[in-house]
């Protein structure tokens, strides 16, 4: 897959573009012949990754995904060729802390967005990014297929089972009659990488801690999730675009993308390897009451091995050397663009999915 050739003078829609993921996807996609719009909220933390990426491509609004009038504005007047959907409230905690707010950035946005889409009266590829959370938790250990029951015992992973819901519902009563539009959903793992520091995630939080040499507080050292490199999920989102074009028997579908069954980590591997790169790392176990998590998720993500040929590169090994070194080169004073580019640069060098640049 030529990355320069399938994007070539395409008009790309990132919601989200914001956070984590969309700051990353923002900066890959900037160095192609792209037009992007991003539509997304202030990022919630002074210090956060969308400070320092590429934006020199990039048409920025600020806009709530729940204000339809202004949504619907905008994205008619941009007319995209291809739409990333990642905005979302994405915090366990936060969530349970806030439901109302949750149920309405993830259900009622993601409504809204495909309407959006529906009314673009245009050949559109679209992707709309939920959960690997999606699932009813049954602790089903050889992982998740994409055909089992979605469900949710916290607002946030109800309300991505939700988003799945409408998706679906509403790509069988009125999208699909639209020869125009190309669509799926993207269910991904747990995303680590260099540049994140919201609350309330195992790496953000360590970061927080050793950089000021304290103890990281953890809630469940024995959690299993399916991690991964944060370049990982975003190429599959990419691949799926790029056979969304050319396949019209996966319109319609959902994909899982998460690492393999045997790179599956507990936070306290997790823990180990990363204190591997920072003196004086401490940690501090504790049970937090009215706190309720699942200690085991894993995904199967056979169907995108084989339709979309996606696979993931790094072992958890290799992924926690990446970031890691990310955050302490960053806090050695280099340059976080130059840090975001030389990641995107060894990880295209790696997948023989992409030809180079």
């Amino acid at each position: 897959m030529n990355l320069k050739k399938f994007y070539n003078k395409k008009k790309i829609l990132i919601t989200g573009h914001t956070g984590f993921k969309g700051s990353w996807l923002v900066h890959w996609l900037s160095r192609y012949n792209v037009e992007i719009m991003g539509i997304g909220l202030n990022p919630y933390n002074k210090l956060n990754l969308f400070s320092y990426i590429n934006k020199k491509k990039l048409l920025d609004k600020r806009i709530d995904i729940t204000d339809y009038k202004i949504l619907e504005k905008n994205i008619l007047k941009f007319k995209p060729d291809i739409i990333y959907h990642l905005a979302a409230q994405a915090l366990v905690k936060k969530s349970i802390n806030n439901p109302l707010e949750t149920f309405k950035t993830n259900i009622i946005g993601t409504a809204n967005i495909l309407n959006c889409i529906n009314k673009l009266n245009k050949k559109t590829i679209s992707i709309i990014i939920t959960s690997d959370k999606c699932y009813e938790s049954v602790k089903l250990s050889r992982g998740y297929k994409e055909n089992h029951r979605l469900g949710g015992n916290d607002p946030y992973s109800a309300s991505k089972a939700s988003a799945e819901i409408i998706f679906k519902s509403f790509f069988n009563s009125i999208l699909k009659k639209n020869k125009k539009i190309k669509i799926a959903t993207a269910r991904a793992g747990n995303v680590i990488g260099g540049g994140d520091w919201s609350s309330d995630r195992l790496i953000p939080d360590c970061i927080r801690a050793w950089v000021s040499n304290k103890k990281v507080n953890i809630r469940n050292p024995r959690s299993t999730r399916p991690w991964q490199h944060v370049l990982e999920p975003l190429s599959g989102y990419i691949m799926l675009s790029y056979h969304l074009q050319n396949n019209v028997n996966i319109n319609g579908n959902s994909f899982n993308f998460g690492p393999k069954f045997n790179d599956i980590s507990n936070v306290e591997r997790v823990l180990k390897l990363s204190k591997n790169y920072w003196k004086n790392a401490r940690t501090k176990f504790y049970k937090e009451k009215n706190f309720v998590e699942d200690e085991h998720l894993q995904l199967n993500t056979r169907k995108a091995e084989i339709k979309l040929k996606w696979k993931k590169i790094f072992t958890i090994e290799k992924t926690i050397e990446l970031t890691m070194n990310w955050y302490k080169k960053f806090y050695d004073k280099k340059n976080a663009f130059k840090l975001l580019d030389n990641d995107i640069n060894y990880y295209l060098k790696k997948n023989k999915n992409f030809t180079y640049e």
